[in-house]
């Protein structure tokens, strides 16, 4: 009856959370003792009772106010000063435009929407196919989540007790610079647009401007992990320093931020937070239930004694996250299985940095996956070439995404070596 509900919910399109909570309440008031649908509450507030938790809102609101401060064509800019005079130029600066818009905020969606807006309807015009262009955007995006400073990872630390969000943050560093190399070789070799490296208007800035307008952005994330890895701050200390370097910059430096403008800004990173946190504590009091009954404990005695090595483990567990994010959205996948899965993974000798990210990675990488992959959709609504043109073209950037995750996973070194090289 229970999975029932939960999978009614979910194939008539309800949120994830109210399918979570309508399951449980329902199990909770079909059974006896100790089971009550008071557990539920208390457990949807413990779920959220925690002083790192902040450190996901001020990380929203740092981002919704970077972007309003007018930094996307700062940001293009820059990257076309390092880029854009290569072979496919315009694409390779939407490729590292990402790389450098991941540390400002973090979000993928974010990243699809902002360089979206100016990127697809350039490259059209320039000669590349709009699909193309759409789906390009969609697939460096995920560069966002992985390069710090990370939502993803800030979640994951919370999942995990004894993981390091610095060593997290230093992990994904060369990860999402492995995969924008991998991305800009496939765009250089593949390209077939008639004189691909024109500079367009949007980009056509003097170097040197380029260089002075993309200084004060590219420090806020030099500042904000830098205060971390020298332990000066903690990160939800840090995501404040970055909402106020963030306001000073749009409202004072830039002038682009109305001060009557504020409190949309702030609305709209309540509302984009409160879907992040929702989904932790629904998936929260879910976790309660399976921790009672030992399913954690139960999964893992089963792998370890059906899986021969953590090599086929890891292939497992990507095979696996790569189905669930077909149909489930990154984070609440990550709060569902990270629990039931790290246990089994350190049992296996994985090293919990390397897993870490691996599992970002791989539920990242769905962003990207119809059907309900976010990126996909935001691209889509940008270039209106429809969902089916946009799928064909995005599936060659998904493969050289799976097979950046597979370096990374058999690999390791690529994911560890930075932390351990700085004493994580």
């Amino acid at each position: 009856m229970v999975y029932a509900i939960l999978i009614t919910c979910l194939v008539v399109g309800a949120p994830i959370f109210i399918a979570i909570v309508a399951a449980l309440l329902s199990f909770m008031a079909m059974n006896d003792a100790p089971y009550t649908i008071r557990i539920v509450a208390t457990e949807i507030f413990r779920s959220l009772n925690s002083f790192p938790l902040l450190a996901i809102p001020l990380f929203v609101l740092a981002g919704e106010l970077m972007n309003e401060s007018g930094i996307t064509g700062r940001i293009i800019a820059f990257a076309n000063v390092l880029v854009g005079r290569m072979r496919a130029g315009l694409a390779m600066v939407n490729i590292w435009a990402s790389v450098i818009f991941a540390g400002l905020s973090g979000s993928a969606v974010a990243d699809t929407s902002a360089i979206g807006r100016v990127f697809i309807p350039e490259m059209e015009k320039h000669g590349y196919d709009r699909s193309f262009a759409a789906a390009l955007t969609a697939a460096s995006s995920v560069i966002g989540p992985i390069i710090p400073p990370s939502i993803p990872v800030i979640i994951y630390a919370l999942i995990v007790s004894g993981v390091s969000v610095p060593a997290l943050f230093l992990a994904g560093v060369v990860p999402g610079l492995l995969l924008a190399v991998f991305l800009s070789a496939y765009v250089m070799l593949t390209v077939k647009v008639a004189d691909p490296g024109a500079a367009s208007e949007l980009t056509r800035v003097p170097s040197g401007v380029a260089l002075r307008q993309g200084i004060l952005p590219l420090l806020m994330p030099v500042f904000v992990v830098g205060s971390i890895l020298m332990g000066i701050v903690t990160p939800t200390e840090a995501a404040a320093f970055a909402v106020a370097y963030a306001l000073v910059l749009g409202v004072f430096v830039y002038r682009k931020i109305a001060l009557n403008a504020l409190p949309r800004l702030f609305a709209e990173a309540m509302r984009d937070s409160s879907v992040i946190l929702i989904i932790i504590a629904a998936v929260g009091a879910g976790n309660w239930l399976l921790t009672y009954n030992r399913v954690p404990n139960m999964l893992t005695d089963w792998v370890l004694g059906n899986v021969d090595g953590k090599t086929t483990f890891l292939l497992a567990v990507i095979v696996l996250f790569l189905f669930v994010g077909l149909f489930l959205e990154g984070i609440a996948a990550m709060l569902v299985l990270v629990p039931i899965l790290h246990p089994i993974a350190v049992s296996l000798g994985v090293d919990p940095i390397h897993f870490g990210i691996l599992v970002i990675f791989n539920l990242m990488i769905g962003l990207i996956t119809p059907p309900l992959g976010l990126c996909l959709f935001v691209a889509e609504g940008v270039a209106q070439v429809g969902m089916a043109r946009l799928t064909r073209a995005i599936l060659p950037f998904f493969l050289v995404e799976v097979l950046v995750l597979l370096i990374l996973t058999f690999v390791p070194e690529t994911v560890i070596w930075l932390p351990r090289a700085l004493g994580y």
